[in-house]
């Protein structure tokens, strides 16, 4: 990193993506726009993780990608938190990605500013075809016995994460009159992080009570996507430790495709469908991500963090 790597290297920002596909596969991927725009002009190895950092020294921007799922987005963050090249000490972490839409709160474009991160990936499960008649899902909470029983479960304290309001708050306020693709809105709502890649009407009724459970009723399922959980579980824990400021964390989700399929579709086809052509709004919420995301970084670098 030059000349000083025995000093560590103050970072502002550092911009959290998921996944980069190959290099010379011809695909935009959630990093590519950020690279390009900020610019993040210096690679720097990153063997603990998924992928190189990048970096704009100047400005005090850095960018990660964790990898997909939540176990690789909490070691990828957990490893980087804990790099000594790096003082992340006051950081605000910007997390920009594409997500799947709940039709019933979002439309395709659409950019959400999380409120609440709730992890989807810890339950009991039964099969469908063996649960009871009456149960509306064969998931069910760690240490409970039937689906959504009450008090959420104390087993697993890490469940559901709210964020600072007063910094979503002020991100959405910031953001929510720029014009995205396709008329998109700005909206804020709570995000579903599970390692598996889920499709259909019963699995969004689920994900609907599954958000509600875990969060006493607070927050609104907007957003399913795979990352988050883990990065805010890792951030916690940094807190902790001195290493970062668990407050600072933004997700920003937009919608490249619904999580249920359109009408008169099944949905083992609509997702055979999303798998061999790509999501419908893939690259307008690539775009959707840089504009909005971008516009807070810009302003958390000229005026600091409201917080």
């Amino acid at each position: 990193m030059g000349a000083h790597e025995n000093t560590p290297l103050t970072i502002k920002i550092v911009i959290v993506t998921m996944f980069d596909p190959p290099e010379g596969s011809g695909w935009p991927s959630e990093l590519t726009r950020w690279v390009e725009r900020v610019p993040l002009t210096e690679r720097i190895v990153f063997p603990l993780g998924e992928r190189d950092l990048f970096l704009n020294r100047e400005r005090g921007v850095l960018a990660v990608v964790t990898g997909i799922g939540n176990a690789r987005a909490a070691a990828s963050i957990t490893a980087l938190g804990l790099d000594p090249r790096f003082d992340l000490s006051n950081a605000c972490w910007l997390l920009a990605g594409i997500a799947g839409a709940n039709p019933n709160a979002a439309k395709l474009g659409t950019a959400a500013w999380a409120d609440w991160a709730i992890d989807g990936d810890i339950a009991h499960d039964i099969d469908a075809r063996e649960m009871p008649t009456d149960w509306p899902t064969g998931r069910v909470p760690l240490g409970k016995a039937t689906p959504f029983e009450p008090p959420p479960s104390t087993v697993t304290a890490t469940m559901a994460y709210r964020l600072d309001p007063v910094l979503v708050d002020w991100a959405y306020r910031l953001t929510r009159d720029i014009a995205l693709p396709n008329g998109a809105a700005i909206i804020k709502g709570a995000v579903l992080a599970t390692s598996s890649l889920w499709h259909g009407w019963l699995l969004n009724r689920w994900a609907e009570e599954w958000v509600k459970y875990w969060s006493d009723g607070e927050a609104r399922f907007v957003m399913s996507a795979m990352e988050d959980a883990g990065v805010a579980m890792a951030l916690r824990n940094l807190g902790r430790a001195g290493r970062a400021d668990a407050r600072k964390l933004l997700i920003l989700r937009t919608a490249s495709n619904f999580v249920t399929p359109p009408p008169g579709v099944g949905a083992a086809s609509s997702l055979a469908g999303e798998m061999r052509d790509g999501f419908t709004a893939y690259v307008p919420a690539l775009e959707a991500a840089w504009r909005v995301g971008s516009a807070v970084m810009d302003s958390l670098l000229e005026n600091g963090n409201p917080i």
